[in-house]
C-alpha cells in the first residue's frame, strides 16, 4: 500500500483528468497509519497535489484538500515551514474555503512548534496573508487565523513582527473592513493581551484596547454589548484587571449599569455588564466586588425579581456564581444584603415553581449552586446558613422539591436531584431526607429513572450521601448498606431476574 501512494502520485503527474487515480489516493493515504507515511512523505512530490488545486473542477479541490490535510499531517512542522511557505501562502489566496482552512490549519501545526515559529515570524508575505484572512468572509478561516497569530505573538520575536513592523498596519487595515471584522480583531488583540503583561504593552501601544475601550460608549447598542463582552476577556487575567481599573473602565462600567434605568435600549447591554462583575467577583473577591460597586448586585436582586425572562436567567446565573463559593455566600449573607436576599431566595422559590421551563431548570441550578457545601467547610455557621436559605424557599420546600423529582419533564426532574445532592453531605439536609416518608425509598429505586441522564443524576446523589461521614449515624446501617451497594454496582446496574422452566413448555 505504502508503495502505491508514490506510484499513483506519479500516475498522477502524467494525467490530464486524473480524478479517478486522486480517488485512489485518498482511499490510499487514509487507511495507512501516520507512522507509515511520516517514512514516505518526504519523499512524496507534493508540487503535483498543490499544482492540481488550481482547477475549476470541485470534486478535484476537495480530493486534493483531504490527500494533502493527510499526508501534511506526517510532516515535520519545521520541514513544512522550510519547503512548503509559498504554497501556504497560496492557499491562503485561494478563491475556495476548504483550500484557505487546509492552509490555516497547517499554520496551526507550524506555529505550534517553538523550532518552526522563527521561520514564519521570518516570512512577511505568509503573515500578511494571515492577517488578512481575519477579515474572510468564512468564518472558520478567521477563527484559524486568530488562533494562529496568537500563537505567534507568544515569543517577543512574533510580538515585534506583529507590533513593531508594518504588519501592524495590516491589522489596522484589516479592521477597517466591517463591524464584524473589526471585533474579530479585537478578538486577538484580548487573546494575545491575556499572556503576560508585557503583551499587554505591545496591544496598549498599538491603540488597540483604547479603541476598544472607547467602543464601550458607541451608538450602536449591539456593539457595545460585544465591546463589553470582549473586555469581559481581558479582564479574566490580573494584569488585565490592574489596566482596566488604571483606566477607569470598571467604573465606567458600574456607571453604565446605574445609568441602563434612564436608557430604553439597555436590555441589549445590560445582561453583559451584569455578566462583566460576575466573572470579575469570580475570579477577584466578591467581597471586594460587591462593596466596591453596590449597583452591581443590586441590580442582579432587581432582574430576579422583575419579568423579563433574559434578565430573569442572567440574574440566576449570576447569584448562582456568586453564592458557589464561601465568600460569596458570605457576601450574600451580610447584613447590608441579608434582608434583601431573604427576599431573593422567596423569588427563586417561586420561579423554581412558575415560570418558563428554561428558566426553572436554570433556577433549580442556581439553588443547587447556592446550597453547595463541601465537608471540608460545613462549619456551624455556614450549616446553618445553608439550613435557613433552603427553609426559605418554600413553606415546604422537601415536599415541592420531591414533587418535581417526581414529574415527568427530565431537565426539572434532575434539577430537583441536584438540590437533593447539594444537601446530601449535610447533616440538616440528611435528617429532613430520613424524615420524609418514602424518599430514601425513591432515592434507592433505580426503575424510577427512565433515562441515562437521570440515572446519573440519582449516582451522584447516591456516592455524595455514601461519601458523608455521617450517613450511618442518621439514615442507620440497613440503608447505609443499601446506599453503598448501589455506589458499588453503578449507575446502571440491573438485577437478573431468574427463569424458571414449566413442565410443558
Amino acid at each position: 500500500m505504502a508503495a502505491g501512494v508514490s506510484e499513483l502520485l506519479r500516475e498522477i503527474a502524467e494525467l490530464e483528468e486524473p480524478l479517478e487515480e486522486l480517488r485512489s489516493l485518498k482511499t490510499a493515504v487514509h487507511s495507512l497509519p501516520l507512522s507509515i507515511l511520516r517514512e514516505l512523505a518526504t519523499g512524496l512530490r507534493f508540487g503535483v497535489l498543490f499544482g492540481l488545486l488550481s482547477s475549476d473542477d470541485r470534486e478535484q479541490i476537495d480530493t486534493c484538500v483531504a490527500i494533502l490535510d493527510r499526508l501534511l499531517q506526517a510532516l515535520d512542522p519545521v520541514y513544512m515551514a522550510q519547503n512548503f511557505k509559498l504554497e501556504l501562502q497560496k492557499g491562503l489566496q485561494h478563491s475556495d474555503d476548504n483550500v484557505k482552512i487546509l492552509a490555516m490549519s497547517q499554520i496551526g501545526r507550524i506555529v505550534e512548534s517553538a523550532d518552526a515559529v522563527p521561520l514564519i515570524i521570518g516570512s512577511p508575505e505568509l503573515l500578511r496573508e494571515m492577517i488578512h484572512s481575519i477579515g474572510g468572509k468564512k468564518i472558520s478561516v478567521a477563527k484559524e487565523a486568530i488562533q494562529s497569530l496568537s500563537r505567534v505573538a507568544q515569543s517577543k520575536a512574533g510580538l515585534d513582527a506583529l507590533f513593531m513592523t508594518s504588519m501592524l498596519q495590516d491589522l489596522k487595515d484589516v479592521m477597517g473592513t466591517n463591524d464584524v471584522v473589526r471585533y474579530r480583531v479585537y478578538e486577538l488583540v484580548v487573546v494575545i493581551s491575556s499572556v503576560s503583561p508585557v503583551s499587554l504593552g505591545y496591544c496598549a501601544n498599538s491603540g488597540f484596547i483604547a479603541q476598544l475601550l472607547t467602543e464601550l460608549a458607541g451608538d450602536d447598542v449591539l456593539l457595545r454589548a460585544t465591546a463589553i463582552e470582549m473586555v469581559t476577556g481581558l479582564a479574566q487575567s490580573p494584569h488585565g484587571r490592574q489596566y482596566l481599573a488604571q483606566q477607569g473602565t470598571i467604573d465606567r462600567i458600574s456607571n453604565m449599569i446605574v445609568g441602563a434605568d434612564s436608557d430604553p435600549f439597555s436590555g441589549f447591554y445590560l445582561p453583559n455588564l451584569v455578566k462583566f462583575f460576575g466573572n470579575l467577583a469570580m475570579v477577584d473577591s466578591p467581597q471586594q466586588i460587591c462593596e466596591r460597586y453596590p449597583a452591581f448586585i443590586e441590580k442582579v436582586f432587581e432582574m430576579i425579581g422583575g419579568q423579563e425572562p433574559t434578565m430573569i436567567g442572567v440574574g440566576l446565573d449570576t447569584i448562582g456564581i456568586l453564592g458557589s463559593c464561601i465568600e460569596g455566600m458570605q457576601v450574600l449573607n451580610k447584613t447590608v444584603l441579608g434582608s434583601r436576599f431573604h427576599e431573593v431566595l422567596k423569588r427563586l422559590g417561586n420561579i423554581s415553581c412558575n415560570a418558563a421551563s428554561d428558566i426553572r431548570v436554570r433556577c433549580l441550578d442556581t439553588i443547587a449552586s447556592l446550597l453547595s457545601l463541601p465537608n471540608d467547610q460545613q462549619t456551624e455557621d455556614l450549616l446553618g446558613l445553608t439550613e435557613s436559605w433552603f427553609q426559605t424557599l418554600h413553606s415546604h420546600p422537601m415536599e415541592t422539591f420531591c414533587n418535581m423529582s417526581s414529574q415527568p419533564f427530565p431537565e426539572i426532574h434532575i434539577g430537583a436531584i441536584k438540590i437533593f445532592t447539594a444537601i446530601a453531605s449535610q447533616p440538616w439536609g440528611q435528617r429532613l431526607m430520613i424524615s420524609t416518608p418514602g424518599f430514601v425509598e425513591y432515592i434507592i429505586d433505580r426503575s424510577a429513572e427512565p433515562d441515562k441522564p437521570s440515572k446519573d443524576a440519582k449516582f451522584e446523589l447516591v456516592k455524595t450521601l455514601v461519601d458523608s461521614k455521617t450517613l450511618a449515624e442518621i439514615f442507620g446501617n440497613q440503608y447505609y448498606l443499601q446506599l453503598r451497594t448501589y455506589l458499588r454496582e453503578g449507575p446502571y446496574f440491573v438485577k437478573a431476574i431468574a427463569t424458571v422452566a414449566v413442565d410443558g413448555e
